[in-house]
Order: structure tokens, then C-alpha cells, then sequence
């Protein structure tokens, strides 16, 4: 199976790190993301990794060369110019068109187990895409109160289960290419235009792991939780 992981973007909010090296690249808990994401998806069954890069890309290839390390074949879909999510997925067509891919943004961290959504697939003729949902996390922390406006309870950044998230973790039938735009990103683009013809399933996971790195609190934070790796489901 091949996967696809979203790597071309400038990471302007985890500068300066990002000014040397590629977000994909930016170490948490002892190892790069990418490392994570190429040990997490191995696991998940996909055996090819297409990186669509853009930013810095040569450097992502020094680094994960063939591919032979992890265990996995390494392919470069290389944009000249930066194109959103979508347009980087677009410019791997011709060799993600054979068969139902999974396709991940660069920058989570999680162990998802992404093969329901490709089972997911396999069992609709319709539907072109399965996406995963995660609860969300508050950010801040939460004050309850009573109907007299007392305060009762103070909540630590609790799970918002009522709220679910787009992880950032797809499959998709090769079929979704004729959805997928030159430039522009899914989440604007693709994914409402799937949904509105019913042809997009969501899949809650609860009970994972799961982590996007969009600042340096979050690679602080991200790199205390995976002091042990990441947890068995």
C-alpha cells in the first residue's frame, strides 16, 4: 500500500528552526516527524511513501534517501512552487492513480490505526474518500459554574468529545483525483466538495494518540508525552 505525506510548507510559525530545515524534519522526542509518521505508517501495512515535498526538499531527501533505513520505498513528488494541499496531492497522481492510498499532513504525530479507513473504502463502491476525526483538545482550560454563577469545577484542557477535528489522516480512491484541484487545499477545496456529493466518511477515533506540531510549545510539549514512544493500541 502507498501512502502520501504532505510536506511542502514553509512552517512559517515554527521559525527560526524551520529556517534550516524543512517542518517534516523538526525533531520531537528524539526523532524527526517524518521519522515517526514512516515507523507509524509501516505499521499500518504501506510499504511505498510518496513525499510530496516543495520547501527545502533536498534536504528532506538527504535525509530519508531510498527509503531502505525504514524498511520502505521513498518517492519524490517535488512542486516548483508552492500549490496548498491540494495541488502538492495533484502532483503525485501519476503515481498514487493504481490503488486506494492513504495520504497524511507532514506535521502529526499519532498511531491512528489508519487501515480501518482504507477497509472503509473497500467496502463502498460510492464513497471516495474516509477521513479521520479526533475529539478535540481545548487548548485552555476550562471553568465550570453553577446556576447561582459560582464556580465549581476548574477542568485542565479536557477532551471535547461533543467536537470532533479533521486528524490530518485520509484514504482515498484513485477516483478522488478528479476532485482534487491544481492549486488550492483540500480542506477548501476537495474534502467540501466530497462531502456535499456525499461521497466523503468520517471515522471517530477515540482512545489514540495524536499530536499536530504547529509551534514550539507543541514540539515541548509533544516531546514529553513520546519520552517512552508512542502507545500501543
Amino acid at each position: 500500500m502507498k501512502a502520501a505525506i504532505i510536506a511542502g510548507g514553509l512552517a512559517r510559525r515554527l521559525r527560526p528552526i524551520t529556517e534550516a530545515i524543512p517542518k517534516v524534519l523538526v525533531e520531537v522526542g528524539g526523532k524527526p516527524i517524518i521519522e515517526w509518521q514512516i515507523e507509524w505508517l509501516r505499521s499500518q501495512g504501506v510499504d511505498t511513501i510518496v513525499i510530496l515535498a516543495g520547501y527545502l526538499h533536498e534536504k528532506i531527501i538527504e535525509f530519508l534517501g531510498s527509503g531502505s533505513k525504514y524498511r520502505v520505498k521513498v518517492v519524490y513528488a517535488v512542486e516548483d512552487e508552492p500549490r496548498g494541499t491540494g495541488g502538492a496531492l495533484k502532483n503525485a497522481e501519476s503515481v498514487l492513480s493504481d490503488d486506494i492510498f492513504l495520504a497524511v499532513n507532514g506535521d502529526i504525530i499519532t498511531n491512528i490505526p489508519a487501515r480501518k479507513l482504507v477497509e472503509e473504502l473497500r467496502k463502498s463502491e460510492e464513497i471516495l474518500g474516509a477521513m479521520a476525526l479526533v475529539p478535540l483538545k481545548s487548548p485552555y482550560g476550562i471553568v465550570k459554574i453553577n446556576e447561582e454563577g459560582l464556580v465549581t469545577e476548574f477542568m485542565e484542557k479536557p477532551v471535547l468529545r461533543e467536537y470532533l477535528i479533521n486528524a490530518g489522516v485520509y484514504a482515498m480512491k484513485p477516483e478522488v483525483f478528479k476532485y482534487v484541484p491544481e492549486k488550492g487545499d483540500l480542506e477548501k477545496t476537495t474534502f467540501p466538495e466530497l462531502a456535499s456529493n456525499k461521497l466523503l466518511k468520517g471515522l471517530v477515533y477515540t482512545n489514540v494518540y495524536w499530536r499536530s506540531i504547529d509551534t514550539v510549545k507543541d514540539v515541548e510539549e509533544a516531546s514529553k508525552e513520546l519520552a517512552s514512544g508512542l502507545p500501543k493500541i
